[in-house]
């Protein structure tokens, strides 16, 4: 049984090289021909459409790229300062259940967020990783204002799981503006740094690895 392979890519990679290299690979972990692998990247600014999305949720179609995407969801944004985590893994060795594996994912997210002393939270009805945010107004709902700090998106294919997730450490968050995240209107967007915390991409790539086998690899 082949070792998970880690690998992080520096600059910028582009969306379709990005999409390429993920079902090129997951093919060939389904079919035995290569170890399964997580790949941290970064975009250039652009959205991406899941398969979920709502084109009323694409307020400006000429600001990025707009790329439509395999993985399930709605509009999310990536670009420069927020950690794209792309996870190739068999479902065959980790328990073929959709739902346990999302949550895995997710429990990955919140663990990782803890290092750093932030307290992620699952949301019902929300996809993503939520932050408090206690020292800004109620919502006009009048509820305690939240912020989304992570997205998850997967896809699955022979019980290969390739897309992934990402996580804001220091992106341009006004680039959010140009959709509704998630479809989600009521709630903002938020980073480590913008939560005040001086967190490097090496920091959090670190913290990635060392939960991911705590998530992962543990018995």
């Amino acid at each position: 049984m082949r070792p998970i392979e880690w690998n992080i890519s520096d600059g910028l990679t582009g969306y379709l090289q990005a999409v390429q290299v993920m079902e090129a690979r997951a093919d060939a972990i389904a079919k035995g021909n290569a170890s399964e692998a997580i790949w941290l990247v970064e975009h250039p600014a652009l959205y991406t459409a899941g398969t979920s999305a709502n084109h009323k949720d694409l307020i400006d179609a000429n600001r990025f790229p707009v790329f439509n995407s395999k993985r399930g969801g709605q509009y999310t944004y990536h670009g420069p300062g927020q950690r794209v985590v792309y996870v190739m893994l068999d479902l065959n060795r980790h328990g073929k259940d959709v739902r346990a594996f999302v949550q895995k994912l997710e429990q990955w997210v919140i663990s990782t967020l803890a290092c750093f002393n932030v307290q992620g939270a699952i949301r019902d009805g929300r996809i993503g990783v939520w932050v408090d945010r206690p020292e800004k107004p109620l919502t006009p709902a009048g509820l305690r204002q939240e912020d989304k700090i992570a997205a998850i998106g997967i896809r699955l294919r022979k019980w290969v799981s390739f897309h992934g997730l990402s996580i804001n450490v220091d992106p341009d968050l006004s680039h959010f503006e140009g959709i509704i995240p998630c479809g989600i209107r009521e709630y903002g967007v938020t980073s480590l740094v913008d939560l005040g915390l001086p967190v490097s991409m090496a920091d959090l790539d670190m913290a990635l690895k060392d939960q991911f086998e705590k998530q992962f690899l543990t018995p």
